[in-house]
């Protein structure tokens, strides 16, 4: 559970009233602001539908589906697509619900703090990611592989389930808004006083159910992460059950998605002090996002190519393979870098030699003054944000594989980009608060937000 840090910080409570953290501040105009939440909120739902309708029944032809919409009608043509949840739908949601939640609870790992927060609070996990991971995979190959349960039937009712994940989704999303008014695991919590605000960004930063049950942790990396491994590997099952063999088209694809994600539960502790964890609130923007973005959007260049394969022939599949695993590694590497510095304290060799840093000192919301090490060498000297470069790259190389007989299956990659982009100003404007002067030193010294040389 989130903790206070040391006895002062209790000390202070008692002499003061709580302070209630301030909800995130917003990067864009007011303006720019609704009209991306409210768009996102009404537009990401039905988006879902169509991207698996369009990959599975209409040949990947986004024309296909678009000549379907105008001909019924917008609102008559989805209706007509949009496949309502079923009972298998719901049994294999929350059969896998359950079973990730079980290991989350009851697998052993040890116990990692995350980053203090800005109310002094430091959020206490056990770290059993690798572990459940492995466990998620031999279960489910198990069960295929001595006939207990075919993967194919998920594929089978994929729709069914993707429409289910919106619609329970959403619900979840308004029990996280109403916990976050009426009981709150922490004081990293707080109302914007604007109900769209609050539920798109979300009420408490480190949500709980009980003790030890972290929703956040859940919702991001053992539904949504594993769901996506799961999912990559249900589409190579589903094309060796239709065509008697599997493409090296889906191999490539497949084992890249495995390798991205092994290296997620790798360094999942790490995740857990990136903006996704430490700042940003538990609402429809990560929580819905990650339950519904992630299975059905960041999967979907597998999901294609179940229908569509690609026959590379070996030197282009390899080469696609190599340059994709050296991408996840530098990708890796980055954070790798990043976490290592700040576990030594800076004392710590990168690349050969002693890091270059500066000493950034920053007050938290009651009035401690605190200090952090900006580190300016290595990867993090090439540009602020530079590890975002490999894991779009990453994707890039994960998706090629369809070749480009059709541009749906590069949404991901389209996505991805501006989602990181934004993702970089967002954590740059929050920094610059955060620090003041030393950001603009940091900005100084390492001049380009993501791509060096150009931006």
């Amino acid at each position: 559970m989130a903790k206070p840090r040391g006895p002062s910080a209790a000390a202070a409570a008692a002499k003061a009233p709580p302070v209630v953290p301030a909800p995130p501040k917003t990067v864009h105009s007011p303006l720019v602001t609704y009209a991306s939440m409210l768009s996102l909120l009404s537009l990401c739902p039905p988006f879902v539908i169509l991207l698996w309708y369009t990959m599975v029944h209409a040949d990947g032809s986004v024309v296909r589906t678009y000549e379907h919409l105008r001909e019924h009608g917008l609102l008559e043509g989805l209706k007509a697509i949009w496949p309502m949840p079923t009972v298998v739908a719901w049994k294999i949601i929350f059969g896998f619900a359950l079973f990730e939640a079980v290991l989350q609870l009851l697998l052993p790992g040890r116990r990692f703090e995350g980053p203090v927060s800005t109310a002094g609070n430091v959020p206490v996990y056990k770290a059993n990611g690798l572990q459940a991971y492995a466990v998620t995979l031999i279960t489910y190959l198990s069960l295929w592989w001595f006939g207990i349960f075919n993967p194919a039937i998920v594929y089978d009712h994929l729709g069914e389930i993707y429409s289910a994940l919106v619609f329970g989704s959403f619900v979840f999303c308004i029990f996280l808004y109403i916990k976050g008014h009426v009981a709150p695991s922490s004081s990293d919590s707080g109302s914007s006083g604007n109900v769209i605000i609050d539920f798109y960004w979300g009420m408490e930063l480190y949500p709980r159910i009980g003790k030890h049950f972290d929703i956040k942790v859940f919702t991001n990396c053992r539904f949504g992460m594993m769901s996506w491994a799961v999912l990559a590997v249900t589409y190579c099952i589903k094309q060796y059950e239709m065509n008697g063999r599997v493409a090296d088209s889906m191999l490539v694809n497949t084992a890249l998605m495995l390798i991205y994600v092994t290296k997620f539960f790798w360094w999942e502790s790490g995740y857990w002090c990136t903006m996704d964890i430490a700042h940003d609130r538990a609402g429809f923007y990560i929580c819905w996002g990650c339950l519904v973005w992630v299975p059905s959007i960041y999967t979907s260049p597998g999901m294609y190519l179940v229908n569509h394969p690609v026959n590379l022939g070996p030197q282009l599949a390899l080469s696609i393979l190599l340059a994709g695993i050296l991408c996840i590694y530098i990708n890796y590497d980055c954070d790798r870098q990043r976490q290592e510095f700040r576990r030594t304290n800076g004392k710590c060799s990168i690349w050969g030699k002693a890091p270059s840093k500066i000493v950034a000192s920053y007050q938290t919301t009651t009035g401690e003054t605190k200090t952090s090490l900006l580190l300016t060498s290595g990867w993090w000297g090439l540009s602020r944000h530079f590890h975002y470069v490999p894991e779009i790259l990453s994707a890039f190389f994960w998706t090629v594989p369809a070749l480009f007989n059709h541009f749906l299956p590069y949404f991901y990659v389209i996505f991805l980009t501006i989602l990181l982009f934004d993702r970089a100003k967002r954590d740059d404007d929050r920094c610059s608060s955060k620090y003041g002067k030393y950001w603009k030193m940091y900005c100084n010294k390492v001049p380009y937000r993501i791509i060096p040389g150009i931006y």
